[in-house]
């Protein structure tokens, strides 16, 4: 039985005299049961979480940069990113490495020293392997069907300043909980997510999502995490035949590594014709 695990990673690794961002960690299994969810700040109790998570062939994605070898400017993948997604509203931020915020990065070389394999998604990972990729929720929600956004990504996070302060609070509230509801609905789908098989979960359902900006952000990690986990499950189960990598053909590969965002895509969000595998693959998936 494979777990899927999702982190939404706080970018910054926090310092002494002030502590990083919440992280969303989510975990769940081939029947869409959710094995454990909820939070840690920094990346010791993040990994510590990742490694009593584990077991063999478990599969993790990130919601962060694990990649970053352009020293300034954007990646090929983020690119990518808003060429294939701009219809749906759906860009990425630029990160290189003349950035202070690169967690990400520092998380996979953590999780690679414990035996966990980084893949770009262009080829198999072997029977057994623990693995980790980065995803971006965003491309989850436009490019998976099973959540119904076909023209635009829901605006859960940034409402923008339209309206008065109480009013964005209001609204954005009201599509936090319309996106809740359609993840509720996964219970059914391929692959499924059961958001009422956890209690911590099961909240996001029973209670509405709160106004205040500090606790919206704790359930919004939640989400993402939620989602990233879901992302992994999606891969595994389908490759290619559901998701594109962005990036494949990005030319700057460093020490065998090249950056790539595995993304959820409909047909018209596709582009290229490369070959790659999902994680639980042995040889080559249909092209993005």
């Amino acid at each position: 039985m494979t777990r899927f695990l999702g982190v939404d990673l706080a970018w910054a690794e926090g310092t002494a005299e002030k502590a990083a961002n919440e992280t969303g960690l989510a975990c769940t299994d081939h029947t869409g049961r959710v094995i454990d969810a909820g939070w840690a700040r920094g990346l010791d109790a993040v990994v510590d979480w990742i490694q009593r998570m584990a077991e063999p062939g478990a599969v993790l994605a990130v919601d962060a940069p694990l990649v970053v070898n352009n020293p300034v400017g954007m990646r090929q993948c983020e690119r990518e990113t808003g060429a294939r997604y701009g219809r749906w509203h759906v860009s990425a931020n630029a990160s290189n490495q003349a950035l202070p915020r690169l967690a990400g990065v520092a998380l996979r070389i953590r999780l690679e020293h414990l035996g966990w394999v980084y893949t770009d998604g262009l080829g198999a990972v072997a029977p057994g392997v623990p693995s980790l990729f980065e995803c971006y929720p965003y491309t989850t929600l436009v490019g998976a069907a099973e959540f119904g956004y076909v023209s635009k990504r829901p605006r859960y996070k940034r409402m923008g300043t339209d309206l008065p302060l109480d009013e964005r609070r209001a609204a954005r509230a009201v599509v936090c909980d319309d996106l809740i509801e359609r993840m509720w609905r996964l219970q059914s789908a391929s692959p499924p997510l059961d958001l009422g098989s956890h209690a911590v979960t099961d909240l996001l359902v029973t209670e509405p999502s709160p106004l205040g900006d500090r606790e919206y952000k704790h359930r919004e990690d939640l989400i993402d995490a939620l989602l990233a986990a879901w992302t992994a499950s999606l891969w595994h189960r389908y490759g290619a035949l559901r998701c594109q990598v962005l990036g494949a053909t990005d030319p700057l590969v460093v020490e065998g590594r090249r950056g790539t965002i595995i993304a959820p895509a409909r047909p018209e969000q596709r582009g290229g014709t490369l070959s790659v595998s999902a994680p639980g693959t042995s040889g080559p998936s249909p092209a993005p």
